[in-house]
C-alpha cells in the first residue's frame, strides 16, 4: 500500500476525464481500507470504485482511496440455489460471466454493465427487466467514522429505481467491501420479455434459451446501442427514466401521440428519457470533443479530451430543454463530482 501524489484519474473513470488526484492510494483488503480511513494526515478522503457512475468536473483535492478488494467466495449451497460473496473490486461483468460459467442464474440480464461489484448496490443497477435487488442478500460495508464492518441486510438497503440507502442517508458514511447474492443452480427464471431480448434470440435461432444465451443476447443488444468505454469515454445511461402521472401522459399525447410509456401504478407511468432526449433533437449531437451518442440518446460521450464541466453543461442544457418542451424533469443517474 503506497500513497502517490498528483495522479491522473483518466484510467480510473469510464468517461476518461483527465482529472487529477492530489493524493492516491489503492487498498487491497478490508484491513488496508480501515488503516487508510484512520489516517489523520489525510483528513479529506474520496472513495473510488470502478469509476463507472461518475463525471469528474474538477481535480480531487483529497486522498483518493481506490477500493481494489478482489475475490469470489461460495457462502452456502443447496441443491437449488447458492449464496455467493463477491468483493467490491471485482469487475461486474467479469463476475456475471464467472457465475454463468458455473451455470448460476439470476444476473444474466445484467451482463456488460460497466463498473465494479461494490458500486452495484449503491445504484441498484438494472437492465432488461432485472435489478440487482432481485438477487441481493446482503452486503458488508466499513463505517467511515468508526472503521467497523457492518452487514446491511436486504430490508436495510431501501432499494428503489436506481436508488438505495447508500445514495440517501448512508451516503458518504459507508464503503461497501463485498456483496452476497442468491443465485439459482437449476430451474432458472428467465427474463426475455423486456426490450429486444426475444427478437435477438430469434435472430440467433434459439428457441429454448439458456441463461448463457440470454447473456449473449443482452451483450449483443448493448454493444449495438452503447459505446465501449474503452474506446469512447462514457458512463452508460446518464439520465434516469422519469416517472410521471397518467394524467400528464394523456396531456402529452395531445401533442406527442407516439410517446412511449411503461406501467408503474394505476396513477403513474415511466417514460423513456432516451425518447425524450431524441425527440428534443440531441441524439447524435456533437460539440467538439463531446456530445450525445449517435445510437443511444441516454449516453453522453467523451470522444477524446473533453473536460467534465463541458459534459456537465451539456447535461444541464438537455435537462432544461426537456423541461421546456415536455414539462418533465429528468434526473441524472451519474454522480457529478
Amino acid at each position: 500500500m503506497q500513497i502517490q501524489h498528483n495522479i491522473s484519474l483518466k484510467t480510473y473513470n469510464t468517461f476518461g476525464i483527465d482529472a487529477k488526484a492530489k493524493h492516491f492510494v489503492a487498498v487491497n483488503s478490508v484491513e488496508e481500507l480501515k488503516s487508510v480511513l484512520d489516517m489523520e494526515a489525510y483528513p479529506n478522503k474520496f472513495i473510488l470504485g470502478g469509476g463507472s457512475n461518475m463525471l469528474l468536473t474538477k481535480d480531487i483535492d483529497a486522498l483518493v482511496v481506490h477500493v481494489h478488494l478482489k475475490g469470489i467466495e461460495i457462502v452456502e449451497e443447496t441443491d437449488n440455489s447458492i449464496l455467493i460473496k463477491a468483493y467490491a473490486g471485482e469487475n461486474w461483468h467479469e463476475f456475471v460471466q464467472w457465475c454463468l460459467s458455473h451455470d448460476y442464474g439470476g444476473l444474466e440480464n445484467l451482463s456488460l454493465i460497466p463498473g465494479n461489484v461494490g458500486s452495484a448496490p449503491i445504484q441498484n443497477i438494472g437492465a432488461y427487466g432485472v435489478e440487482l435487488k432481485d438477487t441481493f442478500v446482503s452486503c458488508e460495508a466499513v463505517d467511515v467514522e468508526t472503521q467497523k464492518l457492518k452487514t446491511f441486510e436486504f430490508d436495510e438497503c431501501n432499494f428503489g429505481y436506481r436508488e438505495s440507502v447508500f445514495k440517501q442517508e448512508a451516503k458518504g458514511h459507508y464503503i461497501i467491501t463485498s456483496v452476497t447474492f442468491k443465485l439459482t443452480k437449476k430451474n432458472h427464471l428467465l427474463h426475455t420479455q423486456y426490450g429486444a431480448i426475444d427478437s435477438e434470440l430469434q435472430q440467433m435461432n434459439i428457441q429454448q434459451p439458456t441463461i448463457q444465451d440470454i447473456s449473449k443476447a443482452v451483450i449483443a443488444i448493448r454493444q449495438s446501442k452503447l459505446p465501449d468505454p474503452k474506446k469512447i469515454g462514457n458512463s452508460g445511461s446518464f439520465f434516469k427514466n422519469p416517472v410521471i402521472s397518467t394524467a400528464q401522459l394523456e396531456s402529452l399525447k395531445l401533442n406527442f401521440p407516439d410517446i412511449p410509456s411503461y406501467f408503474v401504478s394505476d396513477t403513474e407511468v415511466k417514460v423513456p428519457a432516451g425518447w425524450l432526449i431524441e425527440k428534443a433533437g440531441f441524439k447524435g449531437k456533437t460539440l467538439g470533443d463531446y456530445g450525445v451518442h449517435k445510437h443511444q440518446a441516454l449516453v453522453l460521450v467523451n470522444y477524446g479530451n473533453a473536460q467534465g464541466k463541458d459534459i456537465f453543461n451539456l447535461a444541464l442544457l438537455i435537462q432544461k430543454t426537456i423541461y421546456r418542451i415536455f414539462n418533465i424533469k429528468i434526473e441524472t443517474e451519474v454522480n457529478i463530482i
